[in-house]
């Protein structure tokens, strides 16, 4: 797997203050819930779990303040479900007069894997400042200690770093004031025959929940950050789910407010404090804001929110041609194709097919604006990029898409193909019978945003039971790992995988994971 950071601090941005206030009109209002633990536990080694660590209980919640803590020891506690938000806690001593401060270390988990890692043996390439982590003293007690800080979590370690041999450290009441803009009152539930999809639902709901604060965080972990990617599939889940139409229109404005001067869109922005863009550009996520703008409008028929935002859309369009000749994407590391974060495969004929799909649809916006000349002058270029990717990427032979210069095989280009309508329904049911029998089981992916395409590929090629399989294969053992929401980066093959090098920093609710629910609704459900 690979990544590469962007740094482009030359790029100049527009403010366009105008959309940017009507961004700032849709934050929505965080709803909060007060969560308390339901149990202690401890760490015990369980094969069957992610990092073979799972949790067990070792006493009742009730009785957390009859534990008289000293150096060196802990208590963990355990919120039952994931959650976001900010905890709090109860603080006394007993004992002698408190004649030191109480040094406390606090650490937040996602999932019983990051106790089995210690913080200070990470040297990865990611931030260790993402780590959940905070050292406290505290100089007088009792004390009700409210952390400032939000956090993404189940798991809570209270671990006393020192008191002194006078006295003991004792907690109670400790609690969680759980966010989300999400509103359970616009969530109509699935009951669904099938137990295993039942979870697989309702673990989907649960990550977009909790990745739905002031805008379609990544993850409340980290990034925390809106990237257009993400916000692709969460507002598709949304639409299924929530239905809160009005923070996938906060986002567009977002993104639509702060393109660069050369009309590029940032792939994701900043949002904590006043909004700025960062400077990582994709070709595909730059097309993707014509994507989400035309499911949105699709959704919610907001035909003024399009007039507003079409210029943005069309500057994509342009943007992505430069790319494109005689009908050929021509890829530049400039602005490369993210596809997926492995770069083990050629991408290619992945790009060239994510241009025809976000044409489309650009086509289908300008239709409903009546902008028929921009319609005549994308149409030829959508028909030649069809034409060369029938007549000089497909191997009949093979009944397979092929990419690079070396004409490989990949599932990428499959899949991307059959989500751009290049063939019929029933070389697409071809292609996706061809992929499977050659290029199963998939090795190198690790992302739900790519497989999330991959059984997207399944259900329009018709292979409903090969759509079904990989869900219950790729979420459903993510459940069975011990997921309560789902994650960042998963590979069936290597479940123990972290592209960071240690759990402690991956994401384990991640908004590319969501997309289930979305997926069972629209193909099992109608």
């Amino acid at each position: 797997m690979a990544f590469t950071f962007q740094i482009n601090n030359q790029v100049k941005f527009n403010h366009d203050q105008s959309l940017l206030n009507k961004a700032a009109a849709l934050t929505p209002k965080l709803k909060s819930t007060v969560v308390k633990p339901v149990a202690i536990v401890e760490p015990v080694k369980d094969s069957s779990k992610l990092n073979e660590t799972g949790m067990k209980k070792t006493d009742d919640i009730t009785n957390l303040d009859k534990h008289q803590l000293k150096r060196d020891d802990r208590v963990i506690l355990d919120f039952g479900n994931h959650y976001v938000g900010h905890f709090k806690i109860n603080i006394r001593h007993i004992g002698s007069p408190q004649d030191a401060p109480l040094a406390l270390k606090i650490k937040f988990a996602e999932t019983p894997a990051e106790f089995a890692f210690n913080s200070a043996d990470y040297d990865g390439w990611l931030s260790k400042s993402w780590i959940q982590e905070e050292t406290i003293h505290i100089d007088q007690l009792p004390v009700e200690l409210n952390l400032p800080r939000r956090y993404a979590f189940r798991y809570v370690e209270l671990k006393v770093i020192d008191t002194s041999p006078k006295w003991s450290a004792i907690f109670s009441d400790p609690e969680l004031t759980a966010l989300s803009s999400a509103d359970w009152n616009n969530y109509q539930p699935v009951k669904l025959s099938d137990h295993e999809l039942q979870s697989i639902y309702d673990v989907s709901v649960k990550t977009l929940y909790d990745c739905m604060q002031e805008v379609f965080e990544d993850g409340p972990k980290r990034d925390r950050r809106l990237w257009l990617g993400d916000l692709h599939l969460q507002a598709l889940a949304n639409y299924a789910t929530f239905q809160n139409n009005d923070l996938v229109k906060r986002c567009l404005y977002l993104f639509g407010g702060m393109s660069a001067k050369d009309g590029r869109i940032a792939a994701n922005v900043f949002t904590n404090g006043d909004p700025q863009p960062d400077d990582t550009f994709l070709l595909d996520y730059g097309l993707f804001f014509i994507s989400t703008l035309d499911d949105y409008v699709t959704a919610s028929n907001d035909l003024a929110t399009l007039r507003d935002l079409y210029p943005i859309a069309k500057k994509q369009v342009e943007v992505a041609l430069n790319y494109v000749h005689d009908g050929i994407y021509e890829p530049d590391d400039d602005y490369p194709v993210f596809v997926d974060w492995s770069n083990e495969f050629d991408k290619t004929t992945a790009g060239q097919a994510i241009i025809i799909y976000a044409l489309k649809q650009f086509i289908h916006l300008a239709q409903q604006l009546n902008h028929d000349d921009d319609i005549n002058n994308v149409q030829p270029i959508l028909d030649e990029m069809v034409d060369h990717s029938i007549n000089d990427l497909y191997d009949i032979k093979h009944h397979l898409f092929v990419s690079g210069s070396n004409h490989e095989f990949n599932v990428a280009s499959q899949v991307w193909m059959i989500l751009a309508g290049v063939v019929s329904d029933e070389n697409a049911k071809q292609v996706m019978s061809s992929m499977k029998k050659e290029l199963f089981p998939i090795t190198g992916i690790a992302t739900p945003y790519m497989y999330h395409h991959v059984a997207a590929a399944f259900f329009k090629a018709g292979l409903k039971d090969d759509g079904i399989k990989l869900l219950k294969d790729y979420w459903g053992k993510m459940i069975k790992l011990g997921a309560d929401t789902y994650w960042e980066a998963f590979e069936p093959e290597n479940p123990n995988y972290s592209p960071y090098g240690s759990p402690i920093v991956s994401s384990y609710c991640h908004a590319w994971g969501c997309t289930p629910a979305f997926l069972i609704k629209k193909y099992l459900l109608n």
